[in-house]
């Protein structure tokens, strides 16, 4: 069972994340010791979206296409509309998310951010959770949509909002640390 203080996981997000959805599970996850990397499109700063209006830019280590799974224990997903709604469109971040849950490693999206999850076909059959707009887009795909502050299926951990934020990143922490699970691969 890897320890959070060894793993390395990625973070991929563009501009419009919601800004907490980013920077806490980013500054939560180093304060207990793992080592984080944000990957975007291009490799490059990100502007954030916070609450009504623009935020904070926030750096990237890497281009998402450049992105070596091998090297990661967990792939974070940050929500926001504008963020997902790009990132399930550019085949890169599609290929990482597939990979991520064709390997059992523990895969996290909050808020908007399961839509990456619809389009990689690996809500079918599995609890989940989200924000609450976006329930009928799960159901439709197949998921046992629940309205709770996180939910994990299978090293899959969802979460609905920002208010959610603490218990997202505990349920992180603890999915890290059983490691890989066995589960269908994404279509």
């Amino acid at each position: 069972m890897p320890d959070i203080r060894q793993a390395k996981i990625l973070i991929i997000a563009t501009n419009g994340f919601e800004q907490s959805e980013l920077e806490v599970p980013r500054d939560e996850l180093r304060a207990a010791g793992a080592e984080i990397h944000v990957a975007t499109p291009d490799g490059r700063k990100i502007r954030g979206w916070d609450n009504t209006d623009w935020g904070r830019t926030v750096p990237a280590d890497l281009r998402i296409a450049d992105a070596d799974l091998g090297r990661y224990d967990a792939l974070v997903i940050p929500g926001g509309q504008i963020n997902p709604d790009l990132l399930r469109v550019d085949e890169s971040a599609m290929a990482v998310v597939r990979g991520f849950i064709d390997s059992g490693k523990p895969v996290a999206a909050i808020c908007h951010g399961p839509w990456l999850l619809v389009e990689a076909d690996a809500v079918r059959g599995r609890d989940v959770t989200s924000y609450h707009s976006i329930r009928r887009d799960l159901e439709n795909a197949g998921a046992n949509w629940l309205d709770a502050e996180v939910v994990v299926d299978d090293g899959i951990i969802t979460s609905r909002s920002p208010k959610d934020l603490m218990p997202f990143v505990a349920k992180i922490i603890e999915e890290i640390g059983e490691g890989q699970h066995r589960r269908r691969a994404s279509a």
